[in-house]
């Protein structure tokens, strides 16, 4: 039994979706490891606000991680599991040993630039594809990165 013989979407026009989700979840993985690293190794006088809220950041995105791999579950993928495999395709890169604030919250900016980017693209391949349920859950990602990336440049404004 397939999911997608429920669902009333067709495969071959959901395939650019899974492509494109398995290259987010791809992305999402190498950034949660990068906050786990601003989170463990920041240093400062923000370091009470920012260890609290890169923390808040690696759960939200290991929460998108596990929506973004049972999504691609859904329309027939199967998800890449092996971090050898995300590091090969994901355009974030890993970072190591950032301890300083505003490296850290530089790297998060322009680590959302580009996923927001990146979901923008998904979100119209989906909604070619009649697949209303991943147009949803991206613009839901979308409205909430919008305000973080708001208020993490007001944030940064020295």
């Amino acid at each position: 039994m397939k999911t997608l013989d429920y669902l009333q979407l067709n495969a071959s026009a959901t395939d650019n979706v899974v492509k494109s989700l398995q290259q987010l979840l791809a992305d999402f993985q190498v950034y949660y490891t990068n906050l786990r690293g601003f989170h463990w190794n920041i240093q400062g006088p923000d370091f009470f606000v920012l260890h609290s809220k890169f923390e808040d950041l690696y759960n939200d995105a290991a929460e998108k991680i596990d929506e973004i791999a049972e999504r691609i579950l859904t329309l027939g993928g199967v998800p890449a599991n092996k971090f050898s495999d995300y590091l090969k395709i994901s355009k974030i890169k890993e970072v190591g040993e950032v301890n300083c604030g505003s490296e850290a919250l530089k790297n998060i900016l322009d680590s959302y630039k580009y996923l927001i980017g990146e979901e923008r693209t998904i979100l119209s391949l989906a909604s070619e594809a009649g697949d209303e349920v991943t147009v949803a859950l991206l613009s839901d990602y979308l409205k909430e990165q919008e305000k973080l990336v708001w208020m993490l440049c007001a944030y940064s404004t020295k």
